[in-house]
């Protein structure tokens, strides 16, 4: 199985509550190379945390290294997280150290951070950095979005983005964290009418669901 990449419309949306969810249903190894707003003292409720916690690891700061490695403590986009401890973040380490847990790991999550267009870096994004892998790994990918009023608008333009560098998502799904203005059901019809084939499901947080089909 190629490696699964996780990625989103935006920040907070949902990415590591699926990441976590298919990692404990594929019995997976899960990774979050790069990782904002993070340190010693809030690291249980962190996105690393999560994803230990769903490989049954413990969830302790000394095993953070297990899922991130780069790890920044200001709660800001990679480049400018970096930028404030006077760190850089090398991209052709970041794709190889991907590429390598792909190798040693079947299945393995690869969780992204923040949206589909955040900087990494000068010059990367992370849809430039899923490019890198899918080229060296044939990367499966999951565009999470969540179920607020706006979202249909920002959901059909990243799958456009996704779509336009051959990255066309096996499923999209809908993360709702509470009932938003609009019912999450007729929310994913909606999107679902402009996907172009392009499934997408409803997981509510706390809720049952199942992403196994697609994979």
């Amino acid at each position: 199985m190629p490696p699964i990449f996780v990625t989103s419309s935006g920040t907070e949306i949902g990415k590591t509550y699926v990441s976590a969810m298919l990692t404990r249903e594929l019995k997976a190894r899960a990774i979050k190379p790069l990782v904002s707003g993070i340190d010693e003292e809030t690291f249980a409720e962190s996105d690393p945390a999560a994803l230990l916690a769903a490989m049954g690891e413990d969830v302790g700061f000394a095993n953070a290294g297990l899922v991130s490695r780069w790890r920044f403590k200001a709660a800001l986009s990679p480049d400018m997280a970096a930028r404030r401890e006077d760190r850089s973040i090398d991209f052709g380490e970041l794709v190889d150290e991907c590429v390598t847990a792909a190798k040693k790991h079947d299945p393995l999550i690869i969780e992204g951070v923040g949206g589909l267009m955040v900087p990494l870096d000068a010059t990367h994004t992370v849809l430039d950095w899923m490019k890198a892998l899918d080229a060296k790994t044939g990367l499966a990918s999951i565009l999470v979005v969540g179920a607020y009023l706006g979202t249909i608008s920002h959901t059909l333009t990243a799958l456009t983005i996704m779509r336009a560098d051959g990255l066309t998502p096996r499923v999209i799904v809908l993360s709702e964290k509470e009932p938003g203005p609009v019912p999450a059901e007729e929310t994913a019809e909606t999107i679902e009418r402009f996907s172009g084939g392009v499934p997408v499901r409803i997981v509510p947080r706390g809720g049952t669901a199942s992403l196994r089909e697609f994979f």
